[in-house]
C-alpha cells in the first residue's frame, strides 16, 4: 500500500468518496475535516501528499499550503487543491499559494490519478510560482 495521502475536506460525502477512491488505487489515507485537524495530520502522519479542499467552511484551506511551503522539510510535498472554484483566476491563486496542482469539482478521477502519478513519481517537484501572473 502506498501513502498515506491526507484528504482535507469538510464535506463528509466528498471526503468519503475521495478516500474510498484512493484506497481502490492502493493508497492508504488519513483525513481531516478542518484546518486544525489538517495541521495536526501533516505533523503527525507525515503524508506523502495532500488533497486540499480550498474552501473549508469559513476557513481558507490555502493557508495549509502556504504553511507547508514555509516548512523546510515539507517544501517538496505535493499539495493538490480540489475546488469548486473553476475560474482561471482561482487556479492562479491556488498555484501562487503553493499548491502543486488544482483540480476542479466535481472531481475528474482520471485527472486526479494523472496528477498523483506525476507528483508522487519523484520526477516533478514544486516550483515557487509566487511571481505575479501576467
Amino acid at each position: 500500500m502506498r501513502g498515506p495521502i491526507l484528504v482535507v475536506e469538510d464535506n463528509e460525502p466528498n471526503r468519503e468518496l475521495i478516500s474510498d477512491w484512493l484506497e481502490t488505487q492502493g493508497y492508504s489515507v488519513c483525513t481531516a475535516e478542518n484546518l486544525r485537524e489538517a495541521f495536526a495530520a501533516v505533523k503527525d502522519q507525515s503524508p506523502c501528499a495532500v488533497l486540499l479542499d480550498v474552501q473549508l467552511g469559513s476557513e481558507d484551506g490555502l493557508s495549509l499550503a502556504v504553511w507547508i511551503r514555509q516548512q523546510e522539510d515539507l517544501q517538496s510535498m505535493p499539495v493538490i487543491a480540489v475546488t469548486a472554484h473553476a475560474m482561471v483566476t482561482d487556479h492562479h491563486r491556488v498555484i501562487r499559494a503553493g499548491c502543486s496542482a488544482c483540480i476542479s469539482k466535481p472531481i475528474d478521477f482520471k485527472q486526479l490519478r494523472e496528477q498523483l502519478l506525476l507528483w508522487l513519481s519523484g520526477t516533478n517537484t514544486f516550483q515557487d510560482e509566487s511571481a505575479p501572473v501576467n
